[in-house]
């Protein structure tokens, strides 16, 4: 009976979500008419929708949010000729007025606000229900509501915030902690300790409330495994070695064994392996959670910028493209360098010939059917992340287990190569370089290498930060940048416009300074 309802709730969302989304456009969800109140569980599922339809916003996982902690790091060159988009990142020149930055951080506070009006309003609807399948399914609705806020201010807290040390976390600026909806509250940044505490009180929620029987890969909606995956990550950030193990864990040791890596040396069709299909397909069992598009309700482009295919249908006219130091990191046998990258040349005058990023080449159905390039399901969870997660655990538990991690990371790598490739073996001089290595050959352009450059701190190349070095056709200002450790610009500065609010005590970054 929970299957059949469950069933019911995605098809609603998918007949709803475009709606939805352009009603939200015209009203804004942070300020919902209190004569729309959330009544019954129609209304409850319109909601839970709602805050679905928000998550595809290009302010988030579709784009900035994905794009920009990458575009300012190591990870990409400015191509000469490019566009200027998100130019003022590649530079390191970025500003609290700068527009990325307004967006991002609204559409998490936007995400948050509605989060808010469905938890202060959810009561009622479950006083209200006589169905115990109701109760279950809202109570499952709850659990997905408190795990989307947690994800959204998990993101606030990396880009907006310093890293988490657990000795100073107590004295050091978190966020501001919207708790409700209908009540003011004071604009004022909370601890980072107080802060990641209430992400944590919310997963624990989520915990109790979300069902295992809803576990599916490539789900477009939030499960228990989810909430376990996002736990994982925080713990990680958090330093928190021994929780980062159990919820890594509980992903990867699944009792049903729902999730497995998607081989890129096993042939799913005729010319395509089940890894490449994954990226061309949007669809593969190691997708713990996808943001479910369609061809007529999608959020950004992901592969915009590393491609333009569509200017002209005949050449591609990249923004940014790989650092060759990056290409260097994969050998020969390694099967992720041919789905991410395609050496083409470019359509500018200078005729680049490069290794382009392939990854987000857009969904085949929708670029088939409906000429939509460069349009990807963003894919914010994915079992390899958990297994580099576990990996580093391990290596920075109290008592490392250098064996169990060279396990893990073994095991990720044997589904990435050719067959009987990608056995590795970490120690305690070398695990946080073969550790930080795999992560960007795993996680390239997924969002992830500023935070983790600034959570490694001076235990990653020295300390040192990075320096880039101008490569063919690069753009000169920003291609010989050298950015030491402590540039305040590894944290996000906050939108002045937070700051200079009537009434706000919210204070900025030293990146506001």
């Amino acid at each position: 009976m929970k299957t059949m309802f469950r069933n019911i709730k995605l098809f609603l969302i998918l007949i709803t979500c475009f709606s939805m989304a352009s009603r939200l456009d015209k009203v804004p969800s942070s300020a919902i008419p209190e004569q729309e109140a959330m009544m019954t569980f129609s209304d409850a599922e319109q909601t839970v929708t709602g805050i679905y339809a928000l998550l595809k916003s290009s302010a988030l996982y579709s784009g900035y949010l994905t794009l920009l902690p990458d575009i300012q790091s190591d990870l990409v060159y400015a191509v000469d000729g490019y566009t200027n988009v998100y130019g003022t990142f590649w530079q390191w020149d970025i500003r609290p007025t700068n527009a990325e930055i307004e967006s991002v951080y609204a559409a998490l506070y936007n995400v948050i606000s509605n989060c808010n009006f469905f938890l202060e309003n959810i009561g009622r609807v479950m006083d209200a229900q006589v169905s115990d399948e109701h109760i279950t399914i809202l109570e499952q609705y709850t659990g997905e509501v408190h795990t989307i806020r947690a994800m959204a201010y998990s993101e606030l807290l990396k880009c907006f915030c310093k890293a988490y040390d657990p000795a100073t976390a107590e004295n050091e600026l978190g966020v501001v902690l919207r708790k409700g909806y209908s009540q003011p509250e004071p604009s004022k940044r909370a601890s980072l300790y107080d802060s990641y505490a209430f992400v944590l009180d919310d997963l624990t929620k989520a915990e109790e409330l979300l069902d295992s029987e809803y576990d599916a890969y490539s789900s477009n909606y939030i499960t228990e495994s989810v909430a376990f995956a996002l736990r994982a990550r925080v713990a990680l950030n958090m330093q928190d070695w021994d929780e980062a193990i159990k919820y890594s864990s509980k992903v990867i040791d699944h009792p049903d064994r729902v999730y497995s890596l998607s081989s890129a040396s096993s042939l799913y069709t005729s010319n395509m392996s089940f890894f490449d299909y994954m990226w061309n397909y949007d669809l593969a069992t190691e997708v713990i959670w996808r943001i479910g598009f369609t061809p007529t309700s999608y959020g950004g482009s992901l592969g915009s910028v590393f491609l333009h295919f569509n200017n002209d249908y005949t050449y591609f006219y990249p923004d940014y493209v790989p650092a060759q130091w990056v290409l260097n990191l994969y050998d020969d046998a390694d099967l992720r360098y041919g789905s991410y990258f395609y050496e083409a040349q470019t359509g500018y005058d200078h005729q680049l010939s490069w290794p382009l990023l392939i990854k987000y080449y857009g969904n085949q159905d929708f670029i088939n059917n409906n000429l939509l390039y460069h349009i990807s399901m963003p894919k914010p969870f994915r079992l390899a992340e958990q297994y580099l997660i576990r990996a580093e655990a391990y290596c920075r538990s109290a008592e490392p287990n250098f064996g169990l991690a060279s396990k893990d990371l073994t095991t990720l790598r044997a589904a990435r190569y050719s067959a009987g490739g990608g056995a590795i073996s970490l120690s305690a001089d070398d695990f946080i370089q073969k550790i930080a290595d795999e992560r960007v050959r795993e996680l390239y352009m997924e969002g992830f290498r500023l935070n983790d450059l600034k959570r490694w701190g001076t235990l990653y190349n020295n300390g040192k930060g990075f320096t880039r070095t101008p490569q063919r056709s690069s753009l000169s200002e920003g291609s010989s940048l050298s950015v030491s450790l402590d540039n305040p610009m590894f944290v996000w500065p906050i939108p002045q416009h937070e700051i200079e609010a009537p009434g706000s005590e919210v204070v900025g970054n030293d990146s506001n300074k």
